[in-house]
């Protein structure tokens, strides 16, 4: 994956196939000790212990359309390189717990991407699904909640085109204003 936004997509995949209603997203950067932290928390299914050891390796997938998983080895490998690590808990019908930690100033650390733009198409395509999104850099916070805005729109679906447009913008105003390199 060429960027930490392609990673956090493919995570979410993840959590979305397992029957998640409810996906947390935070990024949490701390230029006081140099770190990056992906955190992606659903209420999905959740994975035993050997299920756990085999989403690790690129070998195995639980999808039928493929017989490769890539997302979590190549999120791994790049964690690595930066001498980071991704660790992932979870149990049978309790959810899963990714976490993903790099070291933010290393070179080989992916940029971010287009968040705002891979954030909004979570959201639209899957209307279903509620989402939080936090963002910490240091003492800076935005917090998305699509509970918030889907009561908003009163009837309006969260999936079209404005409203995602609306979402993308506002995500990456505020994003911006917290001092976010994207």
């Amino acid at each position: 994956m060429r960027d930490i936004s392609m990673h956090l997509l493919d995570i979410v995949g993840n959590s979305v196939r397992a029957g998640a209603a409810l996906v947390e997203v935070s990024v949490i950067e701390n230029t006081n000790e140099d770190t990056m932290v992906l955190i992606v928390k659903d209420n999905g299914c959740g994975m035993d212990k050997e299920t756990i050891a085999k989403a690790m390796d690129p070998f195995f997938t639980s999808r039928t359309t493929r017989k490769v998983g890539m997302g979590i080895p190549l999120l791994q490998q790049n964690a690595q390189l930066t001498g980071g690590n991704v660790l992932i808990e979870s149990q049978p019908g309790n959810g899963t717990l990714l976490t993903a930690t790099f070291i933010r100033s290393h070179i080989d650390r992916p940029p971010m991407g287009d968040l705002p733009g891979t954030l909004s198409l979570m959201v639209a395509g899957n209307p279903n699904v509620d989402f939080c999104f936090t963002y910490r850099i240091n003492e800076q916070e935005y917090i998305f909640n699509s509970r918030s805005v889907k009561s908003v729109l009163d009837g309006v679906e969260i999936s079209q085109a404005p409203v995602i447009k609306f979402i993308k913008e506002m995500i990456n105003e505020n994003l911006t204003e917290i001092g976010v390199e994207m």
